[in-house]
């Protein structure tokens, strides 16, 4: 969930199969070419997966050796996080539409796919942890100042996507959110057991040690980890519309 104090920003909700999304941006033009940009993607992942089932369905990294460009990122992206490039399909989804943004010409190109968010800005973006029933849920969140970024988080507990960890929120910060998407499955998973400090401290090793990945912050049964460049921790307000 992301917000922005500028109140000259284009925002617009956007649905195509599973992805849910919402595109920000100073451009109208750059929305268009966003929805345009994840139709298309889509598509061609579509297709790709009809003849490579294995690419759909596999826990593990998936050599690719010549697909579509959703198709190579995903796999690029999935590889040094050891998991199955689906693992990177919002993330990388969102990078393609922002990445067309710009050429239109935006400066604020932002697009949140399923809670994975890849964006641009020339002003600071807040955006809200998502964590199901935790205490921290939508009431603290992250200013964003370093762009191009990409977040994603993955939830053991709350989350509809696959995870065989127990956190309740293991968020990632990286350069792209195809990056961001498969490094916090990757650390989402291995973030479960008794051992709860010691988890966590696993989780933030595993995820430094992912090139694309700049910082982590973990939540796991009431506390909390983080590592490397984790940006400014904000309140936020779960009744005020900011951050949310």
């Amino acid at each position: 969930m992301i917000s922005t104090k500028s109140t000259f920003l284009h925002r617009e909700a956007f649905d195509y199969k599973e992805s849910r999304c919402t595109i920000i941006s100073d451009s109208e033009d750059a929305v268009k070419a966003a929805v345009a940009s994840i139709k298309h993607h889509r598509r061609e992942l579509d297709r790709y997966v009809q003849e490579h089932p294995r690419f759909l369905y596999s826990l593990r990294p998936v050599h690719v050796d010549r697909g579509p460009e959703v198709v190579e990122l995903m796999a690029g992206a999935a590889e040094p996080a050891g998991v199955g490039p689906m693992a990177a399909v919002a993330g990388v989804l969102a990078d393609l539409a922002v990445e067309e943004m710009v050429l239109e010409g935006a400066e604020v190109a932002v697009v949140e796919n399923g809670g994975e968010a890849s964006l641009v800005s020339n002003v600071p973006m807040d955006v809200a942890l998502s964590a199901g029933d935790s205490p921290l849920s939508k009431r603290v969140g992250f200013r964003l100042e370093r762009f191009p970024m990409g977040v994603a988080t993955s939830s053991g507990l709350f989350s509809h996507a696959l995870s065989f960890g127990e956190a309740e929120a293991v968020t990632i910060f990286a350069r792209n959110a195809g990056s961001a998407d498969a490094a916090a499955t990757a650390v989402g998973n291995i973030v479960r057991g008794d051992d709860e400090r010691g988890s966590i401290e696993r989780g933030v090793e595993r995820a430094l040690s992912i090139d694309a990945v700049r910082g982590v912050f973990i939540v796991y049964r009431g506390m909390v980890g983080m590592g490397g460049e984790v940006p400014a921790i904000i309140g936020v307000s779960p009744f005020s519309g900011k951050g949310v």
